[in-house]
């Protein structure tokens, strides 16, 4: 008989704390150690209305990425959307989450099934399926992932430490920046090791894995794509708005890398300003057509050009948003999480701590 898999649960303190990136990257390290992987995620979210299958994209993305066998992936058990919120609450479902978690899981065969948690520690309680939830039901070990804000990081996790108990493995602190990673390490990290919380990573903020495809914001902003189409998988690492004059523009345009520009559509002078800095698309508003000097300019230098049919501040909230909630699914983010997680993650404390063992030696 096959021997059954361990679990490793992967949560976070808060939601879009690269919980689907750490999986990649733990997964990935395993995969090289000869390790049979599963992967898993019980509760799935979506609770905006445009996403019938929306955030079951990760259900979709991350075993592909990883070259799973179907029987090696489990879909959402149940999923969190406004509908089956309601009906939870009107006492219309009244499933024992818990019950069906055990069926839903049925004893994988492999070495470790790594399952995705809930976005916070109380998502998923209404279900009976929140973190600790679940990883008392099964008997799963949590890799916790926490984004650095400020030092204050520990207090987060230390309450994290309260709630999870056993089941806690360790924590990733994701997104330090470049100014701040040799405090954390010779500060947070000894101080949360001696509280008991092993630290098995900590990674570096990366301006890559923050940006957003220019595909991605034609597609928030319903965009009208006037030029450059076949340009759209160019990444966006910062936004900037084009509403001062064009000297004061220019100067701040000098000042950043990679970054689309918001600007009306009648800003000729900016967007030409715009166009011959470091810039991978304008973003026109007021849905005022661009003189056709500009357009060609842009096609010279290939970069795209969307029009959008918003005002400026419903343009800029729409971006901000997509930056918070960057999806890994460009693969130049993935090769970027898998080199993060290789050089700042330490895969062979996480396996000894789960008792596991490479099945191929790191030279064969």
């Amino acid at each position: 008989m096959a021997k059954s898999a361990k679990y490793l649960l992967v949560g976070s303190t808060e939601a879009y704390c690269g919980k689907s990136a750490t999986i990649l990257g733990v997964a990935h390290q395993l995969k090289e150690k000869g390790l049979d992987i599963a992967y898993g995620k019980p509760l799935g979210t979506c609770l905006k209305d445009d996403c019938p299958n929306g955030m079951e994209e990760d259900v979709r993305f991350i075993p592909e990425v990883l070259n799973l066998p179907q029987k090696r992936v489990c879909s959402p058990l149940l999923s969190l959307d406004a509908e089956a919120i309601q009906k939870r609450l009107r006492g219309e479902d009244s499933t024992n989450y818990r019950q069906s978690l055990k069926q839903y899981l049925q004893e994988p065969s492999g070495d470790l099934m790594v399952l995705e948690g809930p976005g916070t520690l109380s998502e998923g309680s209404l279900f009976d399926l929140s973190l600790l939830e679940v990883a008392q039901e099964i008997d799963a070990s949590v890799l916790l992932v926490a984004r650095f804000h400020s030092v204050l990081i520990v207090e987060s996790l230390l309450s994290a430490k309260e709630r999870l108990g056993k089941h806690l493995l360790g924590v990733v602190i994701n997104d330090i920046p470049a100014e701040q990673l040799a405090m954390a390490e010779s500060t947070v990290r000894p101080f949360l090791e001696r509280q008991d919380i092993p630290v098995l990573g900590m990674l570096p903020r990366s301006q890559l894995l923050r940006s957003v495809s220019v595909r991605e914001l034609a597609h928030q902003l319903q965009a009208e794509v006037l030029c450059r189409s076949d340009r759209l998988d160019l990444m966006v690492e910062s936004l900037t708005i084009g509403a001062m004059n064009v000297n004061a523009a220019l100067g701040y345009f000098r000042k950043r890398n990679n970054m689309a520009v918001v600007t009306g559509g009648d800003r000729a002078d900016i967007q030409m300003a715009a166009l011959e800095t470091s810039t991978q698309c304008l973003i026109l508003t007021g849905h005022i057509p661009p003189q056709p000097f500009i357009i060609s300019r842009a096609e010279e230098l290939e970069i795209p050009v969307l029009s959008v049919d918003l005002d400026t501040l419903t343009t800029v909230e729409i971006i901000d948003q997509a930056f918070g909630q960057v999806r890994l699914h460009e693969p130049i983010k993935v090769q970027c999480i898998q080199q993060l997680m290789a050089q700042h993650f330490d895969i062979d404390r996480l396996m000894n701590q789960l008792g596991l063992e490479p099945a191929v030696s790191a030279h064969s």
